[in-house]
C-alpha cells in the first residue's frame, strides 16, 4: 500500500476510529474520507480532524449528531461511473420498498394505498414476521402485491415501473444515509414521504420538483399518519417523471459524488 502512493482513502465509517488501521492511515500519510451509514456509531474524539480525515453525513439530522466530529454535509450515492437507468415512464400504482419490519414502517404506506383505493407492491425481505403478523389484515388485503428482494436491474424496474414510491419509517427509526432516494429519483419516480421530524434524508434529498415529504408530530396515530401520507401521494402524483430523472441524475451522480469526497474543504 504504501508503494501505490494513495493519496485517499474511502473507508467503511468504522475504519476511523480502529487503532490498527488508524496506524495503516498514519504510515500512508494519505487522506481518509467515510460516509456515516450508522446513526449510533460512536467514533474516537480525535477520529476526524475534518480536513485530511473527514466524515460526511446525508442530513440535517445526521450532521446534528455528528456535530463533534466537524461532519460536511453530502447526499450518499450507491452506484458506480456509466452506471444508468433507462428513461422514465409515467409508471403505474404505487411502491414501497425497504426490509420490512417495525423500524421501516411499511404498514403505514400500506393503509394509504388502501384510503387511495390504489394498488403498492412491496418490494424487499421480510426481517421481522411478528410485526407483519400483526399487520396481517392490511398486508393481505387485495390491494397488495409481494415482490421479495429483488436487485440490479429488477431492482431499477421496480422504481420505473411505479408513478410514486411511497417511503415510510418508524416515530424513533433514525436514516442514516438512505440509498433508496437516489434510486428513486434517478430512475424517474417522484417520492411521497412521511417523516417524524424536521431534518431527515427525505428532506434532504427531495424538492418540490421531485416529491413530497409530510412531517408530522410523532403523537399522531397510524391513521392519521396514514391519511396524511395518502394526500402526499395524491401531491406527487403530478410530478413529471422526466424531469424528476433529469434532477435525480444531476443530483445523485457518482463523478460529483466521488470529486466532493476527494476534495479538502477550502
Amino acid at each position: 500500500m504504501r508503494s501505490a502512493g494513495y493519496d485517499l482513502l474511502v473507508v467503511g465509517h468504522e475504519y476511523p476510529t480502529l487503532s490498527t488501521w488508524r496506524r495503516t492511515r498514519e504510515e500512508l500519510d494519505c487522506d481518509v474520507a467515510t460516509f456515516q451509514h450508522a446513526p449510533d456509531f460512536r467514533h474516537a474524539a480525535d477520529a476526524f480532524d475534518g480536513t485530511h480525515t473527514r466524515l460526511y453525513c446525508y442530513s440535517p439530522e445526521m450532521i446534528e449528531r455528528y456535530a463533534a466530529h466537524q461532519p460536511i454535509a453530502e447526499l450518499a450515492v450507491h452506484l458506480g461511473l456509466n452506471e444508468t437507468e433507462p428513461p422514465s415512464v409515467p409508471g403505474r400504482d404505487l411502491v414501497w420498498l425497504g426490509r420490512i419490519d417495525e423500524q421501516k414502517a411499511p404498514h403505514l404506506a400500506v393503509r394509504a394505498a388502501q384510503i387511495l383505493r390504489r394498488r403498492i407492491r412491496l418490494v424487499g425481505p421480510v426481517f421481522d414476521a411478528d410485526y407483519v403478523k400483526r399487520h396481517e389484515k392490511l398486508f393481505t388485503a387485495d390491494h397488495v402485491e409481494w415482490v421479495g428482494e429483488v436487485g440490479g436491474h429488477a431492482k431499477t424496474a421496480a422504481f420505473r415501473e411505479a408513478a410514486v414510491f411511497v417511503y415510510t419509517h418508524a416515530r424513533t427509526y433514525v436514516e442514516a444515509g438512505a440509498a433508496i432516494f437516489g434510486e428513486s429519483l434517478r430512475a424517474g419516480t417522484p417520492v411521497a414521504a412521511l417523516t417524524w421530524r424536521k431534518g431527515t434524508c427525505a428532506e434532504a434529498a427531495l424538492c418540490d420538483r421531485t416529491g413530497t415529504t409530510t412531517v408530522l408530530s410523532p403523537e399522531e396515530d397510524d391513521e392519521t399518519a396514514a391519511r396524511a401520507l395518502a394526500a402526499a401521494i395524491t401531491r406527487t402524483d403530478d410530478l413529471d417523471h422526466a424531469e424528476v430523472q433529469a434532477i435525480g441524475q444531476h443530483r445523485f451522480d457518482p463523478q460529483r459524488h466521488f470529486e466532493t469526497l476527494s476534495s479538502r474543504p477550502c
